[in-house]
């Protein structure tokens, strides 16, 4: 069976001791590890953290994103200078919470756009920045799992096909993909389809409805998706990703404007849907 995960933006964009008793509820469901989401908080929080839940006898991953002032595919050689520290910085903090894997649309501004599609020369680009930044994270033995988004949130990658596409430009051991079944359901004509062409390198699975709520209650077709995993021999992570405005500020920032499924409910009811969808389709 896949480890199974859950990503706390459900509660909070902030690493902080007041998740400790949620990260113990969370084990006590059966979950394997947890998924922190990078923000700006000090590096003592991610140490205390990261010894919290591996004492607990779980795990973590770390999921993050850039602004415009640190775009790696920004034409201005200072922002992509600042692109790289701040992936550095990301890889730190991520070593701090014990995490081997940083996923998230790192490649470039999250919801910046240039109305036009993105040309070769921002693959380039970011290509060029990434494999910099994956440099220093093998140090850590990290690996990047980049993240295709929907057209509402980013130009430079919204499928599988264009995912890989950067994936090559890195051309680094340590810069691999994931797959969101949320952004998916909008951007690919199949799960299998969309599973195959990235298998080569995929690294991470985000577990996420299409309205974000919990897993199996919405519209998302996902005994194809996990039919899909189950055929490309997918064994990592598969963890929830879902939203609430339990976090205003968070939740002002990527447009959650109401509440889609109360966090313990995504939760709990997320969990045995994967377990099931696990067990039915052989994963």
């Amino acid at each position: 069976m896949n480890k199974i995960g859950f990503n706390v933006l459900a509660w909070t964009a902030a690493v902080s001791d007041d998740l400790f008793p949620i990260i113990e509820r969370l084990k006590t469901i059966g979950y394997d590890g947890v998924e922190f989401y990078l923000g700006p908080q000090e590096a003592a929080a991610y140490q205390r953290m990261g010894s919290f839940v591996k004492d607990l006898g779980l795990e973590t991953t770390a999921v993050m994103t850039v602004g415009a002032d640190e775009n790696p595919v920004s034409e201005s050689a200072e922002v992509r200078g600042r692109a790289l520290d701040k992936i550095k910085w990301a890889v730190d903090r991520a070593h701090d919470l014990n995490s081997k894997v940083i996923c998230g649309p790192f490649h470039s501004a999250h919801t910046v756009f240039v109305n036009r599609p993105a040309d070769d020369r921002e693959y380039a680009l970011a290509g060029e920045v990434l494999n910099a930044a994956a440099d220093y994270a093998a140090q850590a033995n990290i690996t990047f799992a980049l993240e295709a988004l929907n057209r509402f949130e980013c130009y430079l990658c919204n499928t599988m096909e264009q995912l890989l596409k950067l994936v090559k430009a890195a051309n680094h051991p340590n810069v691999r993909a994931m797959f969101d079944t949320h952004h998916s359901n909008i951007e690919e004509k199949s799960y299998l389809g969309a599973l195959q062409t990235i298998a080569p390198v995929l690294a991470h699975v985000h577990i996420s409805e299409n309205d974000r709520g919990t897993p199996g209650t919405g519209q998302v077709k996902w005994d194809d998706a996990f039919a899909a995993l189950a055929a490309i021999k997918y064994d990592g992570w598969l963890t929830i990703e879902a939203f609430s405005r339990n976090d205003p500020g968070f939740a002002n920032a990527i447009g959650v404007w109401r509440e889609f499924n109360e966090p313990w409910d995504i939760a709990e009811n997320g969990y045995k849907f994967i377990r099931e969808m696990g067990l039915k389709h052989g994963l």
